[in-house]
C-alpha cells in the first residue's frame, strides 16, 4: 500500500495487486495499483488520476505498475487537432446512415442484450467470458461518475454503445460494444471517432483512450487517432 496528497491536501490510499497473468501479453505477470475503494472519489480527483494515466472500471480507479514492465502507456487524443486518416474517411462516409445519441448511462435489456452478443461472439477467449447482467454493472456503471452512453442507431435498430466518463478537460472513452455481425461497418473505429467529435461539440480538449500496448493486437490501435499523446515518465508528450 501506498498513498499521495491530492489537491485538497488529503492522503491517497492505494493498493498493489500480487503478481497475474497479463491480459494482453503471453508468458507475462501484471500487477495492477488500485485506489482505496473507500475514497470518496470527486470530479476534480477523478480528473486528476485521469490526468496521471488512471482508468475507471466499475467504481474503481486503477493503473498497471509492473515491477518489470512499461508496456502499458495512456494515451489521449487533442480533440481540437485531429486528423481522421484516409481509412477513417471511408469508414465515415461508409456510415453516413447512421445517428449518434448521448444518452444516461444505465442498465436495460437494450443495452445488455448488444453488450451479451458482442461479449459472447467476439471475446470468448477472455476473462469476461461469458457475458452477465451483473459484470454489465459492475464492469461499466459506477454511482460516483458522471457516465454517458454514445450510442449509435441505424434507425430505431442499436449498433454500438461506448461508455464514456465526462471530465473536467474531456472525455474517457471507458469501453465500447457492438453489433458483431457488422463487421464491414468498423463500428469500434467508428465510435472513437464520434467520442473525439463529442469533445470537439462541446470544446472539451481530450478524449482519453486508455491503455496503448504496442505488441498487443487488442490494445495497439489506440495510436490510430492522429494526433495522439502518451502519458511517459509522469508526462503527456506527442507521439512522433
Amino acid at each position: 500500500m501506498s498513498s499521495l496528497e491530492d489537491t485538497d491536501d488529503e492522503r491517497i490510499e492505494f493498493f498493489l495487486t500480487p503478481p497475474h497473468p497479463c491480459s494482453y501479453l503471453d508468458r507475462a505477470d501484471a500487477q495492477t495499483l488500485f485506489v482505496d475503494p473507500r475514497r470518496i472519489i470527486s470530479s476534480d480527483l477523478y480528473q486528476t488520476l485521469s490526468d496521471s494515466g488512471f482508468r475507471r472500471s466499475g467504481g474503481h480507479l486503477y493503473r498497471p505498475h509492473c515491477s518489470s514492465c512499461s508496456a502499458c502507456v495512456p494515451t489521449r487524443v487533442p480533440a481540437s487537432s485531429f486528423s481522421p486518416s484516409r481509412s477513417q474517411r471511408r469508414i465515415l462516409k461508409r456510415n453516413k446512415d447512421l445517428r449518434v445519441e448521448v444518452e444516461e448511462a444505465q442498465f436495460s435489456k437494450r443495452y445488455y442484450n448488444l453488450y451479451e452478443r458482442y461479449i459472447n461472439q467476439r471475446h470468448t477467449d477472455g476473462d469476461m467470458y461469458p457475458a452477465s447482467e451483473d459484470q454489465f454493472r459492475s464492469f461499466l456503471l459506477s454511482e460516483w461518475s458522471s457516465s454517458i452512453f454514445v450510442s449509435i442507431y441505424e434507425g430505431e435498430r442499436l449498433l454500438s454503445v461506448g461508455v464514456t466518463d465526462q471530465l473536467g478537460n474531456g472525455l474517457s472513452a471507458i469501453y465500447t460494444f457492438f453489433e458483431p455481425s457488422e463487421t464491414r461497418r468498423s463500428l469500434g473505429v467508428l465510435s472513437v471517432i464520434k467520442q473525439i467529435e463529442l469533445c470537439q461539440e462541446r470544446e472539451l480538449p481530450f478524449l482519453y483512450l486508455g491503455y496503448w500496448i504496442k505488441e498487443s493486437v487488442k490494445m495497439n490501435y489506440k495510436t490510430n487517432y492522429r494526433p495522439t499523446q502518451l502519458f511517459v515518465n509522469d508526462h503527456w508528450v506527442g507521439l512522433s
